[in-house]
Order: C-alpha cells, then sequence, then structure tokens
C-alpha cells in the first residue's frame, strides 16, 4: 500500500511556471480567470492564460527586465495584473504589487528602494501618483500601462500593455523555442515575488517570497481542508495582501482553480451572488459589515419572520459552540438543526451567494467573537488562520474538523510554532520568507542560526496545539503603574457593535486606559434610520444625537463588563471624520497606524486625561 505523500514531498521539486505548464497541458480548456469588470464577463481558460503569460513574459525581456531584477505593479487585480506578475516569473524577474494608497513620497521610497528598472500601471489614477517622482528615480527605464489611452504624448518611457504582449507574440513567432528556454533554469528556492509591508512601525520592508514558499503554503491549506480541485475564488482584496496573493495568484495554479478578479472591494457582495464561490477570504471588516448589514436588514422584515430567522441563528450557533469546545451535538439537537438550516437558512445563504462555500476564512487581525458567532447561525462557519507576509500567508488555522473558536488554530502541515520567553511567537519551516530585499539588491535573512523567525506576534498555545494571538509586541500598552495591555482586544470588543466602525485604546504611560471611537460610516445612518433617530443626516449630527451617544455608551459599558478592571476604558472621545488608508490612520490591509493616530489626535488624547475628579467613561 503507497502511503500518501506530505506536503513537503509534494511541494518538492516544483516551481510555480513548471505547474502552468501542466495546467495549460493536462487542463488547457478550464477556466483559469474571469474579469468581473468587464462587459460579459470574459474569461481566459488555462491554456490561454499561459499563451498571455509568454507572450508578455518575452514583451518585458524585450524591455531589459531579467532575472533577480524587480518589477512594481501599481493596479486593481484584474486578469492583465494577474498576466504581467506571471509573465515576469517565468524570467526570474521578482514582481511586486503596490498598494494603489501609496502617496508619491511613498511610492518613491519603493521605487527607489526595489530599484525596479520596469513598473506596470493601470491607467489614469496611477499614472497622477506616479509621475511627480519620475524623474527621481534612476533606475526606472519603462513605465508599462495598462490603459493606452492614459499614456502622455511624446514620453518614450511609457509604452501600452498591448504592445508590450504584441511584441512578445512576435519574438515568440520567430523563436517558438524562447519563451519555453527562459525559465528552465528556475528552482524552488529562487525569489518568486515581493511584498512591501505595511509599514506600521516604520519605512515599508521588501519581503522576498520563493517558489517553495507559496508551493509549501498551497499544498497544506488545500491538506487541512481537503480542497477539491477546480475551486472558484473572487479576488478582490489588493494583490498587495499576502492572503490575496496565495488565495488567488498560487493557490489557484495548485489546484487548477477559477479566478473572478473584481477591482472594486466595495462591490463584493454583489460578486458573492453572481459567482457563489466556493473559497472566499475576508478580513474582519469584510464579515464585520456583512454582519451589522443583516442586522439593520432585520429591521425591516416582518416580525413572525425576523423570529424565526433569530431563533435558528441562536439554534445553529449552539451547536457551533459545543462543537468548537470539543462537545459533541446531541443527536436530537443535531437533528432540530439540520431540518431549521434546510428549511430556514438555506435560502438566506443563496440569497447572499454563500450557498456553495467550502472554506469561509478570515485573518489579518481578530475577529470579533459576536461576529463569528453570529456568521456561524447562517450556517458559515469562519476559519480563522494567523499569519504574515513573512510566512507567505497562514502558519495556523482552523478547520472544519477541528477547530476552536476564539483561536487562529493549529499549525499547518510542516510548520513549527513555539513561544519565546517573552510571549513572542516564533516560526520555523518551509513557507518562512527568504529574507528583505536590501538597498543594494541583495536579500537579508531574517531568521536565527536555526532557522526561527520572529513574528512580532504576542501569543499562547495551549496543550491541544491551538494558538491565541494576544497582541503585537510593539503595540502593547505599558501604564504608568506599569501594567501590560493588549489594546487589539479592548478594541474588539469595541467593534463588536455596528455603529463602531474603528476604535483605539490608549494608555501607554498613562494611568488609564481610553479610547478614541470612530463612528461607521457606512453602517451608522442604516442603523439611526431603524432606530427612530431623526435629523441627523452626518456624522457630526449622528455623534451628537442623544441615542447614538446613549448607544456608544452601551457599546463601552459591554465591552468594560467582559474587561479586567485593569483594562477597562474610563473615558473615550467620539471621532466623526472616517479613517481610511487614504486619509492615513489605517495601512491598506486595515490595520491602525497608532503613530499616526497619535499625532494627529495628541490634543483629543491630551483631553482624555485632564480634568478633575477622575472620569469617567463619556466623551
Amino acid at each position: 500500500m503507497t502511503m500518501p505523500k506530505s506536503v513537503a514531498e509534494q511541494a518538492e521539486g516544483q516551481t510555480i511556471p513548471g505547474l502552468l505548464l501542466r495546467n495549460a497541458t493536462e487542463y488547457g480548456d478550464h477556466p483559469a480567470v474571469t474579469s468581473l469588470d468587464l462587459e460579459g464577463h470574459p474569461t481566459l481558460t488555462w491554456s490561454e492564460f499561459r499563451t498571455a503569460i509568454a507572450e508578455v513574459s518575452r514583451g518585458l525581456a524585450g524591455l531589459g527586465l531579467g532575472s533577480r531584477d524587480r518589477m512594481l505593479i501599481m493596479a486593481p487585480g484584474s486578469p492583465d495584473h494577474l498576466v504581467a506578475d506571471l509573465a515576469a516569473v517565468h524570467l526570474g524577474a521578482i514582481p511586486c504589487t503596490a498598494y494603489a494608497t501609496l502617496s508619491p513620497d511613498q511610492i518613491r521610497y519603493v521605487a527607489r528602494h526595489s530599484a525596479a528598472p520596469v513598473v506596470v500601471l493601470a491607467g489614469a489614477g496611477e499614472l497622477a501618483r506616479w509621475l511627480p517622482v519620475l524623474d527621481d528615480l534612476p533606475a526606472l527605464r519603462h513605465v508599462v500601462v495598462l490603459d493606452a489611452g492614459s499614456i502622455p504624448a511624446g514620453d518614450q518611457r511609457f509604452t501600452s500593455f498591448a504592445e508590450v504582449r504584441e511584441t512578445g507574440r512576435a519574438a515568440i513567432a520567430a523563436d517558438p523555442d524562447v519563451f519555453e528556454s527562459s525559465w528552465q533554469s528556475i528552482r524552488p528556492d529562487d525569489p518568486l515575488a515581493m511584498i512591501y509591508t505595511s509599514g506600521t512601525t516604520g519605512d515599508p520592508k521588501g519581503v522576498v517570497l520563493s517558489h517553495r514558499n507559496a508551493i509549501h503554503e498551497g499544498y497544506a491549506v488545500q491538506a487541512l481542508h481537503g480542497s477539491p480541485m477546480h475551486v472558484t475564488n473572487i479576488a478582490y482584496l489588493p494583490l498587495a495582501h499576502i492572503a490575496e496573493r496565495e488565495l488567488s495568484v498560487y493557490m489557484p495554479i495548485l489546484w487548477v482553480g477559477h479566478v473572478h478578479t473584481l477591482a472594486d472591494p466595495s462591490a463584493v457582495v454583489t460578486a458573492l451572488g453572481q459567482v457563489r464561490p466556493q473559497s472566499f477570504f475576508g478580513v474582519p471588516r469584510v464579515w464585520e459589515k456583512m454582519v451589522a448589514g443583516l442586522k439593520n436588514m432585520l429591521g425591516a422584515v416582518p416580525e413572525d419572520r425576523r423570529a424565526a430567522l433569530l431563533e435558528a441563528n441562536a439554534l445553529l450557533q449552539e451547536g457551533y459552540k459545543l462543537r468548537s469546545a470539543g462537545q459533541e451535538v446531541p443527536a436530537e439537537l443535531a437533528e432540530r438543526i439540520a431540518k431549521t438550516d434546510e428549511t430556514v437558512l438555506a435560502p438566506v445563504r443563496a440569497l447572499l451567494g454563500l450557498d456553495k462555500l467550502l472554506v469561509p476564512a478570515s485573518g489579518a487581525a481578530a475577529l470579533p467573537l459576536e461576529v463569528l458567532y453570529f456568521i456561524a447561525g447562517l450556517g458559515v462557519e469562519i476559519l480563522e488562520v494567523w499569519g504574515l507576509s513573512e510566512t507567505t500567508g497562514a502558519v495556523t488555522a482552523n478547520g472544519a474538523g477541528a477547530f476552536r473558536a476564539g483561536t487562529v488554530g493549529r499549525t499547518l502541515d510542516g510548520v513549527e510554532v513555539k513561544v519565546a520567553e517573552d510571549g513572542e511567537l516564533l516560526v520555523r519551516g518551509p513557507i518562512v520568507f527568504l529574507g528583505y530585499l536590501q538597498a543594494d539588491g541583495s536579500i537579508k535573512k531574517a531568521t536565527d542560526d536555526d532557522g526561527w523567525f520572529a513574528t512580532g506576534d504576542i501569543g499562547t498555545v495551549d496543550e491541544d496545539g491551538y494558538v491565541r494571538i494576544t497582541d503585537r509586541k510593539k503595540e502593547l500598552i505599558i501604564t504608568s503603574s506599569g501594567k501590560n495591555i493588549a489594546p487589539t482586544h479592548i478594541e474588539g470588543l469595541l467593534k463588536e457593535h455596528p455603529l463602531i466602525g474603528q476604535a483605539v485604546a490608549i494608555g501607554d504611560d498613562k494611568p488609564y486606559v481610553t479610547a478614541l471611537i470612530v463612528l461607521d460610516d457606512e453602517i451608522a445612518p442604516g442603523w439611526a434610520a431603524a432606530n427612530g433617530v431623526e435629523g441627523a443626516d452626518t456624522l457630526d449630527e449622528l455623534a451628537a444625537h442623544e441615542k447614538v451617544r446613549a448607544e456608544i455608551e452601551r457599546a463601552v459599558e459591554s465591552a468594560n463588563s467582559r474587561l479586567a478592571r485593569v483594562e477597562q476604558i474610563k473615558r473615550y472621545q467620539v471621532i466623526t471624520r472616517v479613517w481610511t488608508p487614504e486619509s492615513g490612520e489605517l495601512t491598506p490591509t486595515l490595520k491602525l497606524k497608532r503613530r499616526v493616530i497619535n499625532e494627529r489626535y495628541g490634543d483629543d488624547i491630551a483631553g482624555l486625561y485632564t480634568g478633575s475628579p477622575a472620569p469617567t467613561a463619556g466623551a
């Protein structure tokens, strides 16, 4: 009897170009990439996808892009984006998608640091960010633009994506072997891609990943979930995000999946109904907004129907919580759950486009338990994961057959985690990146002599191997009395309320904890309408309304009831300016930029620590 191969054995010797050749040869007629942004939703088969990659690869070679060169891409997700990325890979170059929210100064930094000779831009919006700094980029030789109509006239540095592909097509026609010979020397431990970190604590770092990193990660995730071949998904997050890059570039190559690209993340709810994907990854904010929207919608549902939905939700939550605790669901309860799910909740999932989901996942930050439980009550059990760009995505993950709510699951196959003396989590295994790109083009290893990478995350591992993340090492609050407090736990409890879009806990070197609370600009108006708030149309007016203020007060009290006394919020300030990556308070992955917030709201924070007698909860 032949033993099944381990993940490491499956990944051994594999490269992304080799797998793409397999797909085009053995699964050439299967759909590979569909654009949800173009009329008619055109689709490339795996054969057509690889042909496009080959032609663009030779076109980029004609521009001088070569092995170990970096190539920056700033564009929304699209088939052309994927083609450009993988075309560079076949040359041994290192593609890197930059977040579209970068300012010209940030663009100057990553472009100079990467020394990219070629960049690929989507169109006019991206050009507006790049034009002010182009003359300050000595390494840059060519700018390829996907939208030919937006190219500045008369500037020889610019060429259209279509021209690059046409040049490559002609090169292949003249020498049919030129493309196939271009990638044969690529090895599993060669660089595959680079991701610049969000820069929450300083300048972004260039995280260089290998073929082995991405392929081991993909096989390990597939093994955990038992995912079938040809899984469908929606690529709507930026491809600068490690989760989207792994889920929508590399994993579909492994399991011959079908990716649906979507440029506008705000349209993902509509896209879910169109695609009904089998795999869907949402950062916590996506799931939070979905739950808040559903709860608001329930207010307009007839009373008898609303009662039935809430009762069904509670029933499924009961079964989920039992299984999460490792307990068996009694047969009678299991039968009631199955019947209720089929008659009440299955139609809701179909309406939302979640009825075919095999792997609903969340990561990048902690998902509030209330959100996790409510979604589970719909029959969609979100599997939380934990990982970093430096670990090619997930280090740990919950699986449908082994999960524990409130944790980020157990380590993937072939990966090790241990806790350092100060509580920091260390990771070792084939998914740990090659190192950080240096300004001279070298790659500096970031592991110790034994191969351990220090993640910067503080956490615990229980006796069953489940990992809990408590905070970032550099973000822990240490009060003036010396108490160590995890701010993300406090912030997560606050954000369980749909009115609260963002929250930041303050208290480092202070006598007690305070908070800045940001109203959710999308959810707050709907909540107000459903709760009889009149005459308040703007966020400023909503924040001043007595009903809204009373509700925020209840949200703070609810959070405090679940916190230790030293963690409790003593005062807070409601902020009516929306925080976004563009406004600067959030990273592109929606993490808080605490340094920016502390500087920008210094006066508000100072006001929370003045006055006598000792302050209590209130703005």
